[in-house]
Parts: structure tokens; C-alpha cells; sequence
């Protein structure tokens, strides 16, 4: 048997080895019965969003042979040759071994090349942190590079996010939340003083909130929206609705908040973490569970349709508080901001259709390069022309226009700006969490905002929970697979990074003091969103898919 040579380098590829086919669990539009039709659905179906769980990826790394085979077929090999290799000794990569039966333990040296693709990949980003922070040191002054300045303290959160990260993902925990509470830790010993460098922290943040708009944009498939707009439409809009409007409620008579900041804060807390639930229905499919109900596909397409409503939504609303004009142009805000972010996106969206050429040497570079640069130049630009709302919306738009457009080109590979998307986003993700982290000052914090805030979450997830299920009536899941679509609105995490410190970051810029308290609220509340409830989902949706999923067998073909 000849055999092939795999490298695996994120817990995508690992994936991405052995995809499966998965079938629209609605009776929606009419879905293509030829083996033609199927291949070319199979080739257009859009890549699931990213994911860099460190721990979730480690555990489904493990399920794979070293050749990069199957599980199932490697135990198959394994079954058959067992007779012959048991207590036998052989030579395997110039080391002996004796007894490969199943009590044999692995070696330490086996495990760690079998983990190394996953963990060499935080430790790579140190890495590339310290040889940048020794560039700077050989060039840069004393006064920016000496430990106790501004600049290396804020250098320090970062290489401190993602050191806390690895440790706490060791431990099965999602890594974002080692990232936020080394933020929280930072700013309470009094180490977050980063004077002359407020501009720095904002540009980062919005640079992880593009980042996001752009995964979500991408990750939206025309012809899936299509077939499934009703259902999608009614997972998407009737939890939201509900559970925005309990915040609401809720924060205004519980947090003192005025509507439109119970409304904001609605707007983030209910946007569903990609990074979360993607990376556990990654580990799922490895597993062939929910596979043929094509229940993945509906929840990435809920997942990807919640987030872009939230966002564009919450850019919006953050538009009209902010506005300084008088009531008309208050009220015009919002449709003029909506009219700017659809032409500015749909114009770049198309322009990155032909420019670079597909035959070009550098295409997928330069492709990821002006996606960017035009999803930053819409967020910090709109902010310019004072329609911040026109941001994410036009960022949004650049990414599925373009990405719509790229996947219609079956001989061109799309994979490289998602997975250049991600990379960027292992940057931007210590940054992100250790940032919003930082925000939370004990010393400032009030117990009676913890605790209203905690039972406004605890409300107001519990009816998007049972208005999700609600919304799953009338499809031909059973109750348990209905109960699992549910569950997996429920995790918080990476939307609501981005999000959260927003309407701080822009009540500061504009030095509006009034606004100040109730935008500190609002990332209180974000953080609590975000230690509540993404652990909790993450180990949920893992406990419960082997007993609430049928597991698919995989097909055989006879040769």
C-alpha cells in the first residue's frame, strides 16, 4: 500500500482531510438529485469559520494517525495487521518497539510529535513576539523599549495574554478566557498605564472587529441562504428578537440605562461566538455526528446570519447615540449609514472580483491585502464622515460580495484568504480578549452592576433559549436535535470582544461624559456574557452531541 504524506497544520486542514456531505434537513427550494449537481454543491459549499481552540484542537488532533489517515481506517489497518505485529518487534522511525498490542503505553516522545503541528503554533506566535520586540530593542530608543514604558507594558499584555491562553486551554477551558482574565489581573496590579498610547489600544480593537466583520461575511453562502432563507431567517431574527429585547427591558430598570443603550447592549450579548461553536462542530464532524441532517451546515449559516444582524445592528444603534446633529439627521442616521455601507461594500466587494487577475502569481495575497485595507478603511472611515454605522455594514458586504464571487470560480481556490483571515486573527485574538479584559477595574466596579447585570443575562438567555426552540418547530429534527440547535446560540465569546469596548472607545473620542458610566456598563456586562457562558456552551455542545446526534456511518465504495 502506498502510502501518502500529510502535514497538518491547524485543526482546519485536520478537517478539511475528510469532508462529508451533509443534507438540508428542510424541504425548502429544490436541491439537485444528480451526482454532477451534488459534486459541484460539495464544491461551492463555503468553508466553516475559523477556529484556534487550543484545547478542543489538541483533543480531535489526537484522533489521527500520524499518516494523516482516518481514525476508522487506521484501526481497520491496525485490527488486521495486529495478529501479525503483536510481539513482534519492529523498526519505526529508527527507534525499536516491542508489543504494539493495546495495552502498550505511547511514548512521551510520540505524543509530543503527534501534538507538535497544534502546539507549535501558539509557541510560534511567542516566538515572532519576541523577535519583534528584539528588533525594536536593537533600533528603537531606550525610552520605548525599556520594560517600564508605556509601549512594553502594553507589549507585556499581549505576550501575557497568549502565555495565560496556552495554560488555561491545557486544562480543557476555552484559551480566550486565560486571555481576559490576564487582562483583569494586568489592570488591577496597575501595570494597564499606557499614557500617550489610547489611540494605539483603539486601532487594535477596531482591527479585531474587522477582522471578525470579514470572517462573517465570508462565511455567508449565497446559494445555502437561498434554499434555507425562511429557516435561517426564523433561527436568526425570532431568538434575537427576544432576547434583545429582555436586555432591554431589563437593563432599564435593573441597570439604568436609557432604551437605545439597552437596545446596544442587547445587540452585543446576543451575537453567537463563531469561534466557539465552529471549532466544536469541527470536532463533530471528525465524529460523523449530526451529519445526516446537515445540521452543521444550519448552524454555521445561523451562527454567520446572527452575528452579521447584530453587527450591523449595533452599528446603527452606536450611530444614532452618538449622533450630535438634531432629530432628523438623528433619524436619518441610520438609513444614510445603511445606503453608504452597501455602496462602499458592494464596490469594493466587486472590484476584488478582477483586481488582482486570477492568473496572477500573487493573487491570493493581494486579494487578502485589499480586503483588509478596505474593511479597515470602512471602519475607521465611516467614523471620519461621522456615520459610524455605515462601518460594519460596509465591511460585511465587501467580504460576501467578494466571496460570493470567488466561490463561482471552481478552478480557483478561495481556502487562502479565510485561512490568511485566520492567521490574522491568532494576532489579534490575545489582543482582543487581554484589551476588554483590562477594562475591569475592581476598584471602580460596583456590586450591585455584577449582580443586575448576571440576572439580565441569566433571563435573558434562558428565553433566547426557549424562543430558539421555538423556531425549530416545524422541521423534521427530533427533539433532541432540535434541543441541540438550540444550545448552540448559547456560547458568547469573540463577537462580543469586538463589540464590547466599542461605544467606550467612541465615548472617549468624542469626550462625551454623560456616556461614559453607561458605556462602562456595557462592557461589564460583555465580560460577565463572555466568562458565563462560553466555557459552559463549549462543554455542553461536547457532552451532549454523542447522545443527542446520530452518528452517520461513512459510506463504502467497493472496488
Amino acid at each position: 500500500m502506498k502510502h501518502r504524506k500529510v502535514y497538518i497544520t491547524s485543526v482546519d486542514e485536520a478537517a478539511n482531510h475528510h469532508p462529508a456531505p451533509s443534507a438540508s434537513p428542510f424541504p425548502v427550494g429544490q436541491l439537485p438529485h444528480s451526482a454532477a449537481g451534488q459534486q459541484k454543491q460539495q464544491q461551492q459549499q463555503p468553508p466553516p469559520i475559523p477556529s484556534i481552540d487550543l484545547a478542543m484542537s489538541l483533543n480531535k488532533h489526537q484522533q489521527l494517525d500520524r499518516t494523516g489517515y482516518d481514525p476508522e481506517e487506521t484501526q481497520q489497518i491496525n485490527a488486521s495487521l495486529h495478529g501479525m505485529c503483536n510481539g513482534l518487534e519492529i523498526q519505526q522511525n529508527g527507534e525499536h518497539t516491542q508489543n504494539l498490542g493495546p495495552n502498550r503505553r505511547r511514548s512521551s516522545k510520540s505524543i509530543f510529535v503527534r501534538n507538535w503541528p497544534i502546539v507549535s503554533q501558539p509557541l510560534a506566535l511567542l516566538a515572532i513576539f519576541a523577535l519583534l520586540w528584539g528588533i525594536a530593542y536593537s533600533v528603537l530608543p531606550r525610552e520605548l523599549t525599556e520594560p517600564n514604558t508605556p509601549f512594553m507594558r502594553l507589549w507585556f499584555l499581549f505576550v501575557g495574554a497568549q502565555i495565560s491562553g496556552i495554560l488555561v486551554s491545557l486544562t480543557g477551558l476555552p484559551d480566550m478566557l486565560g486571555m481576559l482574565f490576564w487582562g483583569v489581573l494586568y489592570t488591577n496590579v496597575g501595570w494597564a498605564e499606557f499614557q500617550g498610547l489610547q489611540k494605539v489600544e483603539v486601532f487594535l480593537r477596531e482591527s479585531a472587529l474587522v477582522n471578525i466583520m470579514l470572517l462573517a461575511g465570508l462565511g455567508l453562502d449565497y446559494d445555502s441562504l437561498k434554499r434555507l432563507f425562511r429557516f435561517i431567517m426564523q433561527l436568526t431574527l425570532i431568538p434575537t428578537v427576544a432576547e434583545v429585547v429582555a436586555i432591554a427591558v431589563l437593563s432599564r430598570y435593573l441597570l439604568d440605562l436609557p432604551w437605545l443603550w439597552g437596545v446596544l447592549l442587547g445587540l452585543v450579548v446576543t451575537a453567537v461566538s463563531p469561534n466557539v461553536v465552529v471549532t466544536v462542530l469541527l470536532r463533530l464532524k471528525e465524529e460523523r455526528l449530526g451529519m445526516n441532517k446537515g445540521i452543521h451546515t444550519l448552524i454555521i449559516a445561523m451562527t454567520s446570519c446572527n452575528d452579521v444582524l447584530a453587527i450591523f445592528l449595533f452599528g446603527v444603534i452606536l450611530g444614532v447615540i452618538f449622533s450630535t446633529g438634531n432629530l432628523t439627521s438623528q433619524i436619518l442616521q441610520g438609513p444614510i449609514g445603511i445606503v453608504i455601507g452597501l455602496v462602499f461594500g458592494g464596490a469594493c466587494g466587486a472590484g476584488l472580483l478582477y483586481l488582482p487577475s486570477y492568473t496572477a502569481k500573487y493573487t491570493n495575497g493581494l486579494r487578502f491585502t485589499i480586503t483588509i485595507l478596505a474593511g479597515t478603511l470602512s471602519v475607521v472611515g465611516s467614523k471620519l464622515i461621522g456615520y459610524p454605522s455605515a462601518g460594519a455594514l460596509g465591511c460585511i458586504m465587501t467580504a460576501f460580495v467578494a466571496g460570493t464571487g470567488w466561490k463561482k470560480r471552481i478552478d480557483y481556490d478561495t481556502n487562502e484568504v479565510e485561512m490568511y483571515l485566520d492567521l490574522l486573527w491568532k494576532f489579534l485574538k490575545p489582543v482582543s480578549f487581554s484589551l476588554i479584559g483590562k477594562e475591569v477595574n475592581f476598584s471602580v466596579l460596583e456590586g450591585k452592576t455584577v449582580l443586575y447585570g448576571a440576572i439580565t443575562l441569566l433571563v435573558a438567555v434562558v428565553l433566547r433559549l426557549a424562543f430558539s426552540y421555538i423556531s425549530t418547530l416545524g422541521s423534521d429534527l427530533n427533539w433532541k436535535e432540535k434541543a441541540y440547535v438550540t444550545l448552540s446560540g448559547f456560547p458568547k465569546a469573540t463577537v462580543q470582544a469586538a463589540l464590547g469596548p466599542a461605544a467606550l472607545d467612541l465615548a472617549r473620542s468624542l469626550n462625551a461624559t454623560d456616556d461614559l458610566p453607561r458605556a462602562q456598563t456595557v462592557l461589564i456586562v460583555t465580560v460577565l456574557a463572555i466568562v458565563f457562558t462560553a466555557p459552559l456552551g463549549a462543554l455542553l455542545m461536547i457532552k451532549l452531541a454523542p447522545r443527542w446526534l446520530k452518528k452517520e456511518l461513512p459510506e463504502t465504495n467497493g472496488a
